[in-house]
């Protein structure tokens, strides 16, 4: 039997902390690190990270779109990415938010949760706007491969409030998310496989995660406002399950390896501080 995502990622916390360090090829960062912004910049720029960042975290969290953004070339550097994170010990946390109907969401789920796939990951992120039912897709098979799917719920771009935030039959629009992620995880232990992103720089006391019984990724934390000691207002109870993800607050401490290693270092040590 697949040991399930919820139970590998505990084991990973347990053993790493819960900080999720993303890999966000950036023009601007590539710059800072004096790097061409094509492709080979990509690559140093990326690699470089991952093998730094890897070896001390418990989630890294490759942003598709700026490998895409270098097409065929940017998306050979992500599959040495995802492949480089693996055998340093992380889980890989794709950030692709996809979200789509039918067969054109059973073939994403097949490029990023099926066996066998060079761009599988451990977990996705997913957009549930063409409705939650029609992610069944990627729950199914990443029930049947072992790995994980976060939802959309309430983020953290200012953009998304006015629909997060909507009505829907006496609970906003990001409430039903977290609900329907829940019906999801029912029964799961120790947690279920699908998470929700919820924004760190969101105020206190909008969902109710009580019940989630799931991961919940957390964005927003470090270069974007959020620091450690906002996140138990915040998530409560759930603390426990949330993964801050920070990116431009580590990687802005490259191209030098041992900066970018106190960087996580000194960030993981101040979660754990906060949080534990």
């Amino acid at each position: 039997m697949v040991e399930g995502f919820g139970a590998r990622l505990r084991r990973a916390v347990a053993a790493r902390g819960p900080l999720c360090a993303g890999v966000d090829p950036h023009p601007q960062l590539l710059r800072a690190w004096d790097l061409p912004t094509d492709a080979g910049g990509l690559e140093t720029f990326a690699l470089t990270a991952t093998e730094v960042l890897a070896g001390h975290v418990a989630v890294v969290k490759p942003q598709s779109a700026l490998f895409e953004a270098h097409g065929a070339k940017g998306i050979a550097v992500l599959e040495r990415v995802i492949e480089c994170a693996r055998q340093a010990g992380a889980l890989v946390l794709l950030d692709v938010k996809r979200g789509d109907i039918g067969s054109t969401m059973a073939a994403y789920a097949r490029a990023y949760l099926g066996e066998g796939s060079p761009l599988a990951a451990d977990a996705i992120t997913v957009s549930p706007y063409l409705g939650f039912g029609a992610l069944e897709p990627a729950f199914a098979l990443a029930g049947e491969t072992g790995r994980g799917v976060f939802v959309l719920a309430r983020t953290s771009n200012p953009e998304g409030e006015g629909l997060q935030r909507a009505d829907s039959g006496g609970r906003t629009v990001a409430q039903s998310v977290v609900d329907d992620a829940a019906a999801r995880n029912a029964g799961a232990v120790p947690l279920g496989a699908v998470g929700v992103v919820v924004g760190a720089t969101n105020r206190p006391g909008e969902l109710d995660l009580a019940g989630l019984n799931g991961p919940i990724l957390a964005p927003g934390f470090g270069e974007q406002g959020a620091g450690a000691e906002d996140l138990a207002p915040l998530f409560g109870d759930s603390l426990p399950d949330v993964l801050p993800a920070s990116a431009r607050g580590l990687l802005k401490h490259g191209p030098d390896p041992a900066a970018l290693r106190a960087a996580v270092l000194r960030t993981a040590d101040e979660l754990n501080r906060v949080l534990t």
